[in-house]
């Protein structure tokens, strides 16, 4: 080791200029080691907080990683293998957290304390040393001074006395401070050398002591434990990235297409009509006052029966509307587009959809119509959806025309109804099948629409607007037609032929095709027309030309029926004549005709039953008096009081019964 600096402790009393030059060396070399000091004092402080912080984390990670059982994870399914896995590193950074605690210690006690204790001891007494030496020159200098100042002439013995006794105890003191002071400035060359390096030989023995112990702790406890974890942690990295690959590749697919895809009335794929289940969101119509109305996008879906809603951010959706055995059809609502209305069978609910295009339109009003039928609770849904929509293709064609019904046919001969006769002995069964009922490939009429030759013949022949109040020209017909005239706001929906006229379920199932029908091509809109029904015939008027379209003599009307589910809908079969096969006589055809009424259709069963009796009854003056009595009137006996006999009693105390001119 090289040779230290020091003072020479001989030149003290001396104090020369060299000594004096010599010791401004040793105290500049003190200063410049007592900032250094507190610098690194500052720094091996600041690696004691960083590894105490470090205990203090370990002990927190700890216990976090034990809470991860605890959390109640949405999609935590699943994680019993992370969950074990975790808990074991919980316990072996427990272990390490005492490791780290017993580290901060030894860094305290081997690298902190020891620097603090030379800043504190070794500095400090430099410091104090040198005041007193500065001092003690001073009183010296100042007994000094004194002492020169002694008179030349008039020498006081005494005096001269005393101050050589105060110049001798100042420069004794000066000796004694300065020795002092020199032999800490010797010490100190030995003892910082000492001071740089026993901290550092602290830290890192216990460094090395807190690497042997992690050591043994992974090599011992846990070398098959992180084995196990890096196998997992490859693999689910292995897993992830093929995902990882996979999504991209997905989403470079799903985003070649043609922009047309984000159209949203740009729909390439056909309209699928044997939906029993369906999915997207929706306009509804609300009201938001007495006239004013508001449009709300809600995601809808259809739940067996049901007509789901669920709106966004709602953990489950909510039931709308009861499906089974509901009417659905288009309707325009406030100038906007797709709108389509779903009503209970009762008619007092309602709903007001919007699609947000045309496919989506269509095929939630095939949807909506073969859950109503109550498919879905056939043993295999999708297939009796498929055979009835290709059954209902190959049987409905649309046509114009009462005269060309037959002619569109693709059987004629079994298509003309050959079953049921008035006066037959022939009885019916029990429960008729569809076929025996309708004929399977009848063609079924949309609309009414006069034939150009007729509409003119009506012309020619002087016809006449019927006027529905009942205010016409006097004639025999229209004073037999008087004792009972009722208007009824109807909409067509359709007619066809069918083999029976003499029994409800015929009229049941000719409702049924009629609605499937519509709805497999789409024709949902229709116009109102007048019902006026008398006691001689039925009329279908045209509210705005007031030109009969289509009259029927009640004595023909062998059968009308409302539906049992929907009360709006009635239907009433008219019996004729067919002379397709050049006979004397025309066999007995039967036709269905289908309306749905804004009214109840019992209402206008019961009138069409009355108008019957009446005619019945104009047979015997005695007995129409008597029928003309027993007719509900209303309080000025100007009005009949139409109440379905079914209901009346239902009815008594609800709602207001319609009324026709008696």
């Amino acid at each position: 080791m090289p040779a230290v600096h020091k003072l020479l402790l001989e030149e003290a009393l001396q104090d020369s200029p060299q000594t004096r030059s010599l010791l401004s060396v040793f105290e500049e070399d003190a200063g410049t080691l007592t900032d250094y000091t507190n610098q690194l004092l500052q720094s091996m402080q600041r690696v004691f907080g960083a590894q105490n912080e470090m205990s203090l984390a370990t002990e927190q990670l700890s216990k976090q990683l034990d809470e991860y059982e605890k959390q109640n994870f949405a999609l935590g399914k699943g994680d019993e293998e992370v969950i074990s896995m975790l808990q074991q590193f919980a316990k072996t950074v427990e272990e390490l957290n005492s490791l780290h605690a017993d580290l901060a210690t030894q860094i305290a006690d081997k690298m902190v304390f020891p620097m603090v204790q030379f800043r504190e001891k070794d500095l400090t007494e430099i410091s104090t040393l040198k005041e007193i030496f500065g001092i003690a020159t001073d009183e010296h200098e100042a007994a000094m001074v004194k002492y020169s100042r002694l008179p030349k002439k008039r020498e006081n013995e005494k005096l001269k006395a005393e101050v050589v006794r105060e110049v001798a105890y100042c420069r004794r003191k000066q000796h004694q401070a300065s020795m002092q002071y020199y032999c800490a400035l010797n010490a100190l060359q030995y003892r910082k050398r000492v001071a740089m390096l026993e901290p550092l030989l602290g830290y890192t023995q216990a460094q090395i002591n807190f690497f042997k112990k992690g050591m043994e702790l992974v090599s011992k406890k846990m070398d098959s434990f992180l084995a196990s974890v890096n196998s997992m942690t490859h693999s689910i990295q292995a897993q992830l990235d093929a995902e990882a690959e996979s999504m991209r590749l997905s989403q470079r697919e799903l985003l070649s297409v043609d922009d047309t895809v984000y159209m949203p009335d740009y729909d390439r794929e056909p309209v699928n009509r044997t939906l029993i289940q369906k999915a997207g969101y929706l306009n509804i119509r609300n009201k938001t006052g007495l006239v004013t109305t508001a449009w709300d996008r809600l995601y809808f879906f259809t739940q067996g029966g049901n007509l789901m809603c669920q709106p966004r951010g709602a953990v489950a959706g909510g039931m709308v509307l009861d499906l089974d055995n509901s009417s659905v059809m288009a309707v325009e609502c406030e100038d906007r587009r797709y709108c389509f209305q779903i009503t209970s069978p009762n008619g007092k609910t309602s709903l007001i959809l919007q699609a947000e295009s045309k496919r989506e339109y269509e095929e939630w009003i095939c949807t909506i119509n073969n859950i109503s039928r109550q498919i879905y609770l056939t043993d295999n849904p999708e297939a009796v959806a498929i055979r009835l929509n290709q059954t209902a293709i190959q049987a409905v064609t649309p046509i114009t025309s009462f005269e060309k019904r037959a002619e569109g046919s693709p059987n004629p001969d079994r298509a003309r109804p050959g079953g049921l006769v008035p006066g037959s002995s022939k009885k019916a069964p029990a429960v008729p099948e569809p076929e025996d009922l309708i004929a399977p490939g009848t063609p079924i009429q949309f609309d009414i629409v006069l034939p150009a030759s007729e509409f003119l013949d009506q012309n020619r022949a002087g016809g006449r607007r019927t006027n529905p109040f009942g205010e016409t020209e006097e004639s025999s017909s229209s004073t037999d037609d008087s004792l009972l005239q009722q208007v009824f706001a109807v909409r067509f929906l359709g007619s066809m032929a069918v083999r029976s006229g003499h029994t409800q379920e015929v009229i049941y199932e000719a409702m049924r095709q009629v609605l499937a029908a519509r709805a497999i091509h789409n024709i949902f809109k229709t116009a109102e027309s007048h019902l006026m029904v008398t006691s001689s015939c039925l009329r279908l008027i045209d509210p705005q030309t007031q030109v009969t379209r289509i009259s029927f003599q009640l004595r023909d009307v062998t059968q009308f029926a409302a539906h049992q589910e929907n009360s709006r809908l009635m239907g009433f079969v008219v019996e004729g004549a067919d002379w397709s096969e050049g006979a004397e006589e025309g066999r007995p055809s039967f036709s269905a005709f289908v309306f749905e009424s804004n009214t109840e259709g019992e209402k206008i069963c019961y009138t069409i039953n009355l108008g019957k009796e009446i005619a019945e009854a104009k047979k015997d003056p005695k007995a129409l008096a008597q029928l003309m009595k027993s007719m509900p009137l209303t309080n000025d006996g100007k009005f009949l009081l139409l109440t379905s006999e079914a209901g009346h009693a239902a009815n008594e105390g609800g709602e207001d019964d319609l009324e026709s001119e008696a």
